[in-house]
């Protein structure tokens, strides 16, 4: 059985301010879910945390590019390091963020050492990128598009290694019925299923089938990215975007538990969570109940 480590990726740097002079709470997210005893109940090693840099946006502007493009960079360099060393050493890596961009790191950490997939459970496709977009900024909303090589060299090809996933080794799960990103969908690689084709044919049954796709041996494994916005929002208004029609946590639990208990699987991410829009914590609390259950199916 592989140890699981935690390790804290505490970034916001890719996330809007949520209000003129002020930051966003997402990078408290690890520290709410240690709170809760994630580690303790998962049996968890200690990893650490990888400290980001300071959020501040200086003069940026709209048709800048994504702001704290250079800080982000960095910093998915560092957590790359981090998440490839357990990686390699064979641990499964449970990795707290922070906002969405820290993706990057794990994908960049599995383009060094292979070929590697991405199961991305995720309200919203977080796809937009130049060719479909003219408001570039947030890297938190675009960092899909990123890891697959969309977008500003800076971020895209960070030691030459662009793309650090394959369109057709990306699976995503938990968009809105009819999000509108499920259009460009249609001419790409990239498998997608809405919250309502998850209820018709059963979150479960789709999660198995497409996990069994991305433990093929044209790959080295798979990495899971969960955002919390894929629960509805009478469940988990504190994220970022709380857009109606998501998923309920035992619809959740059915959805991930099939890939992060996958042998192929190597680790997992969670982001978006913000407790300063949770105040009487009953969303942190199921949070981390799904991913306890998830990672301990007995």
């Amino acid at each position: 059985m592989r140890n699981i480590v935690v390790v804290d990726a505490p970034s916001n740097l890719g996330l809007r301010p949520p209000a003129p002079g002020t930051v966003p709470g997402c990078h408290k997210l690890a520290g709410a879910l240690r709170e809760r005893g994630l580690l303790r109940r998962l049996a968890a090693f200690e990893g650490g945390v990888v400290v980001p840099p300071r959020y501040d946006r200086g003069d940026w502007q709209e048709g800048d590019g994504v702001f704290h493009a250079e800080a982000i960079a960095s910093y998915t360099r560092k957590l790359a390091d981090r998440i490839e060393h357990h990686v390699r050493a064979e641990d499964f890596v449970v990795v707290l963020g922070g906002d969405c961009s820290i993706q990057l790191g794990a994908t960049l950490a599995l383009r060094r050492i292979g070929r590697y997939g991405l199961a991305a459970l995720d309200g919203s496709a977080d796809f937009r990128h130049p060719g479909n977009s003219d408001r570039i900024g947030a890297a938190a909303g675009e960092e899909l598009a990123l890891a697959t090589g969309r977008g500003q060299d800076d971020l895209t090809d960070l030691e030459g290694l662009r793309p650090y996933l394959r369109d057709e080794d990306v699976c995503l799960f938990g968009l809105r019925d009819g999000d509108e990103d499920r259009a460009e969908f249609t001419t790409l690689e990239i498998t997608n299923a809405t919250v309502g084709e998850l209820r018709k044919w059963g979150a479960e049954n789709i999660a198995r089938a497409v996990a069994q796709t991305l433990e093929v041996p044209e790959l080295d494994g798979f990495w899971v990215h969960l955002d919390a916005d894929i629960l509805d929002p009478s469940v988990m208004p504190a994220v970022d975007s709380p857009d109606p029609g998501g998923l309920f946590a035992d619809e959740l639990l059915e959805l991930l538990r099939p890939f992060v208990t996958s042998h192929r699987c190597v680790g997992l991410n969670v982001t978006i969570y913000d407790p300063d829009l949770d105040p009487d914590g009953k969303a942190g609390d199921l949070l981390t109940d799904v991913i306890v259950a998830a990672l301990n199916p007995s």
